[in-house]
Order: structure tokens, then C-alpha cells, then sequence
């Protein structure tokens, strides 16, 4: 047997807002970071997970990374990793985390990057990615991940198992053809709202080129300067490329609906965040409203019970799950089959620190075991930061191409943590 021997926390902050990369209408000037934890072992291994952030404020999530983690300290590290439903229960129903709650924000989000850092070190010891480790598990041991208390007006373990089941005789094909294939990828990096005409024009027509047939502009501060840019977008591109737009939660419902009708003229794949992440009827009204532009949201989905509800309402034609906002895979894991029992399309949220590399295995999972296609589904990507992780994502011809090395992706460089350490 071996034990939880080190915890350790690092607040990791990047300058992006230097060059304004990840600037949109809501969040102007972002320094992507991370509340960043590794798990060390007296077996001399580690696991390590993360909370994304954008600056400020990180030092707060990385006090409840923490907090939570030191619960881990000295623990037998194999009952731990043998019963990943159990361990995430043991967290999220704690008493006295659950009341911070519950079941949102930052604790929750803390929990995710502890969980995570189990998952990490799993996969580590299996010797398997985690997209890997995870489609060759059995059903029924899928099933005894997720929590699905709040869930069975929707889904029912029952439900859940033959949605897996159904994917069983499939599994081999599609990671012969993920492996082949790749995972299709759109881009956000032409799109960032403080970039002039000149950057946005340049990267759209460079994206193409690379392979991409989909790429994402942010919107909403001014309808006339969002109107001119995908103006200039869609001219760089033509018109067989898909343009998704993010308004990033910046409207209330009747200018969502209202600002969406009027760009619908650029043939858009779909709104994300047109408003407030928790407003479940207002995203149900604007799709309503602004249909066939599908609405997409989920990436500050506060857990897997506002995912059920935005599904149940039809808010949501594409959900954006994120694999840090919630609490880690097991969580997503039950978004992923609520989406499955619902037949709605995911389409993660990556970018920032690390969520490219983490949430590339979810994806790839949901292909191989959940709902089998990847029909009109796009993995996000932005150009920023993957060379700080021991395994950065390979995007190569418009595609995530799946990785081989052990571990969930979410390990950082020593060197990189240790240069961006933020000093206060």
C-alpha cells in the first residue's frame, strides 16, 4: 500500500492580458492561471489536477484546492483510486464543504481539482491515458462513477446503463478511428475582441489553412462593431467555414434574442453565453426566439443538476462542458450521459490553462463509450500556453490527435510553475 505523503499548491498566473488574448465583452483583460495542486505518494509517484482561472481571485480558489486536499493527507492511496465514485461522494457530500455550496462554485470547483488529481495519477498508474482508461471500463462501472441523486426525473442509472451498453460493440472501431482520425477541432484564437481587423482577418484565413472548419468570435459590447468584424470574418473565410459567436453571459434575454437575430445574417453555427449561466427559462425563451441558431452553453455550468435542466427546458442545442468548472470527471462524466439520453451535441469549452489538454480526454471518451459520433461536434481550441504541460495537445489538420502517455493531461512543466509562480 502506499499514502498521500505531499500536498502541494501553487497560485501559476500568465500575462495574456498583455497582448489581450482571451479578452471578450465580460472579461476585457484576463491573466489565464491556475490554482495548481499536486498529490505526491511514498510510492515516489503524483497526481496532479487544476482550477482555471482568469488572475484575480486565484489565491482564493487555490486556499479551497487546499482545503480540500489536505483531508487526503496521509491516506492509503489504492481504496482511494479503487473507488473513484466513492471518493468523490466522500467530498462533494461532506457536510461541512457541501454548506459552501452546494454544489457550485469555488469549493465545488476545488473538489474537481483534487478529484481530477486521483484521476491523473490512476491513469498514471494503469499506464493509459485517461480517455483510455476510462472507454475501457465496464457499464456498470461507468454507472458507479456518477452521483445521480437530483437526475432520475431525467436519467436513471438503468437509463445510463444502456446508453453504455449500447456503445459496447462499437468501443474498438472508434478508438481505431480516434487513433487514425482524430478528433475534429474549431478555433477561437482569430476571435478575441481586443484584437484589431488586421490580427482577426490574418488569423481567421490562417485557421483555415491549418484545416479548421470552424472558428469562434467573441461579441457583445456593440452591435454596429460586431456586425463590421463578422463582416470581415466571414470575407476571410468564405462561405463554407462555420462562425460561431460568444456573447460570454454579457446580455439579459430580450437583447440576446434581439443582438442574435441581427448577426443570424452571417449563417452562424451557433450563440454561446447569451446570458446568465444560471438562467435556465431566459436560455429556453432566447433558443425558442432565435431558432435554427442553435443556443450553446455549459462552460460556467455550475454542476451536473443545471445541466439536466438546461436539457429538460431546451436552452441548450450544444452543451459546453468544461473540465475544471465542475467537480472533475466524474461529474462530466454524468453530463456526457445526460446529454446522450437527451441527443444534444458536446461541444467542450477548452483554452485558458490546461482545459485544452484536460478536456480532450472527456471528449474522446464520449466518442469511443457514450454516444459513439463525432457528428457535428467541434473540441475548442486556442493557440495559448500548452507548452507549460508535460503533455501538450497535438492539433494538427483542424484535429486533436489522441494521446498516448499515461495520465489525464493535467501535469504542468516544474520549470513553468516555478516562472510563473505569482509573487502577490
Amino acid at each position: 500500500m502506499s499514502s498521500i505523503e505531499t500536498i502541494d499548491t501553487f497560485d501559476v498566473r500568465f500575462p495574456t492580458s498583455a497582448m489581450l488574448d482571451g479578452s471578450d465583452a465580460m472579461n476585457p483583460d484576463p491573466d489565464y492561471s491556475a490554482a495548481y495542486l499536486r498529490l505526491g505518494t511514498d510510492a515516489g509517484d503524483a497526481g496532479h489536477g487544476f482550477v482555471f482561472t482568469i488572475g484575480r481571485g486565484n489565491d482564493v480558489q487555490l486556499a479551497a484546492v487546499r482545503a480540500v486536499a489536505d483531508l487526503l493527507q496521509g491516506e492509503e492511496v489504492e481504496p482511494l483510486l479503487a473507488d473513484m465514485g466513492g471518493t468523490w461522494r466522500r467530498f462533494v457530500h461532506d457536510s461541512q464543504l457541501r454548506w459552501l455550496g452546494p454544489e457550485k462554485g469555488v469549493m465545488h470547483m476545488a473538489v474537481g481539482a483534487v478529484v481530477n488529481a486521483l484521476w491523473d495519477l490512476k491513469a498514471k498508474r494503469a499506464g493509459k491515458p485517461l480517455w483510455l482508461l476510462l472507454s475501457e471500463m465496464s457499464p456498470r462501472e461507468l454507472v458507479d462513477l456518477v452521483d445521480f441523486r437530483y437526475l432520475t426525473d431525467a436519467l436513471t442509472p438503468d437509463q445510463a446503463l444502456e446508453i453504455l451498453e449500447t456503445a459496447v460493440p462499437g468501443r474498438e472501431e472508434r478508438r481505431r478511428r480516434l487513433e487514425e482520425e482524430g478528433y475534429p477541432a474549431y478555433t477561437t484564437t482569430p476571435g478575441w475582441l481586443g484584437y484589431d481587423d488586421e490580427k482577426l482577418v490574418r488569423l481567421a484565413r490562417e485557421a483555415v489553412e491549418e484545416g479548421f472548419e470552424q472558428i469562434k468570435l467573441k461579441v457583445g459590447s456593440d452591435l454596429d462593431e460586431d456586425v463590421r468584424r463578422l463582416r470581415l470574418a466571414r470575407e476571410a473565410v468564405g462561405p463554407d467555414i462555420r462562425i460561431a459567436v460568444d456573447a460570454n453571459q454579457r446580455w439579459d434575454v430580450d437583447e440576446a434574442i434581439a443582438w442574435t437575430n441581427e448577426l443570424a445574417q452571417f449563417d452562424l453555427a451557433w450563440i454561446e453565453e447569451p446570458t446568465s449561466p444560471d438562467d435556465i427559462l431566459g436560455h429556453a425563451r432566447i433558443a425558442a426566439a432565435v431558432a435554427p441558431v442553435p443556443v450553446a452553453t455549459g462552460e460556467h455550468m455550475a454542476n451536473r443538476v443545471i445541466a439536466k435542466q438546461l436539457l429538460q427546458s431546451g436552452g441548450a442545442q450544444v452543451l459546453q462542458i468544461d473540465a475544471t468548472r465542475v467537480a472533475g470527471v466524474n461529474e462530466n462524466i454524468a453530463n456526457l450521459l445526460l446529454a446522450a439520453r437527451f441527443g444534444v451535441r458536446v461541444c467542450p469549452h477548452a483554452g485558458g490553462v490546461g482545459l485544452c489538454e484536460a478536456v480532450q480526454h472527456l471528449s474522446m471518451f464520449d466518442f469511443v463509450a457514450v454516444s459513439g459520433t463525432v457528428e457535428d461536434r467541434y473540441l475548442e481550441y486556442v493557440d495559448h500556453l500548452h507548452e507549460h504541460f508535460v503533455v501538450p495537445t497535438d492539433v494538427r489538420n483542424g484535429r486533436y490527435w489522441p494521446p498516448a502517455a499515461p495520465g489525464a493531461g493535467t501535469e504542468m512543466l516544474a520549470a513553468s510553475v516555478e516562472q510563473h509562480l505569482f509573487a502577490g
